[in-house]
């Protein structure tokens, strides 16, 4: 299996709906953003599939320094020998790549946010930098297309932490903001024993408010000049705005269940955005 091959199974193994919004894009930037993306994968299975914190440590060092090797010249791991073509043309810095990497491990430091001004530093880490590379890597012509892209990406991490919340509970995790739990009475305790109450869901609600402030934002943010090369972040946007109605919709019974789209839907709504232009 060559590089190209290994970083295409890895992205269409993870079954994210960011790989419907790649389908779309033309052969070389779909080949950038499906290693970017790979790369981005590959950092977060350390953190999600080893138990061990300190064998999750060393990995993380490693691909830091994996990281800045590729740069100088001599990467080994098949997904940066796929990523490094591509880093000159769409302006691909370590920085982007030692970024994800030093947002994972924050997931090994901490298990709770004091504010959302502390989580939105993770976001930003772990989503708005990856939504930088690939608004770029889309075809970014406006420099303010990089606070869209930003702002998009901690939407869609919200959403994902508020899809989440059972499982992430599961690992002893909670992403909910300490100060968000205590104004609405819920304790630690009964989010990691995955206990409902009308406290947990107007919590919910409230954190969902949040997300779709953020999109608005994002989507303000936009300029019209880039509109049409970002419409794989479009795409994005729609997906999972669409999975944060659903959530919605099932009262945040996030808890003992994933809710998710189905791929016939999320490629509906992928092929509405390209051909349509609307979400």
């Amino acid at each position: 299996m060559n590089p190209e091959q290994y970083v295409q199974q890895k992205a269409a193994a993870s079954g994210s709906s960011f790989y419907y919004a790649f389908l779309f894009l033309p052969r070389p930037r779909r080949a950038a953003i499906t290693a970017f993306y790979a790369f981005c994968r590959e950092i977060d299975d350390v953190v999600d599939e080893i138990s061990d914190d300190n064998v999750a440590r060393t990995k993380l060092a490693w691909w830091q320094k994996e990281v800045t090797q590729s740069f100088q010249g001599q990467p080994t791991h098949p997904v940066m020998q796929a990523l490094m073509p591509h880093t000159s043309a769409y302006q691909i810095e370590p920085r982007h790549l030692l970024s994800v990497i030093e947002g994972c491990q924050m997931d090994l430091d901490q298990t709770r946010y004091l504010d959302y001004p502390a989580l939105q530093r993770y976001c930003h880490l772990v989503a708005g930098v990856v939504g930088e590379v690939a608004a770029q890597i889309f075809g970014q012509t406006d420099p303010t297309t990089t606070e869209y892209a930003h702002r998009l990406g901690q939407a869609l991490q919200l959403t994902n932490i508020l899809r989440d919340v059972g499982e992430d509970a599961l690992r002893g995790r909670i992403y909910l903001p300490v100060n968000d739990l205590q104004q609405f009475d819920v304790k630690a305790h009964e989010v990691l024993k995955r206990d409902y109450s009308e406290r947990f869901t107007a919590l919910m609600r409230f954190q969902a408010e949040r997300a779709h402030r953020l999109y608005d934002e994002a989507l303000a943010l936009l300029p019209a000049a880039d509109r049409r090369a970002q419409k794989p972040g479009l795409m994005m946007a729609s997906i999972y705005r669409t999975l944060l109605t659903e959530i919605e919709r099932d009262n945040f019974q996030v808890l003992h269940q994933r809710i998710s789209l189905t791929p016939l839907r999320k490629f509906w709504l992928a092929w509405k955005m390209q051909a349509l232009g609307r979400m």
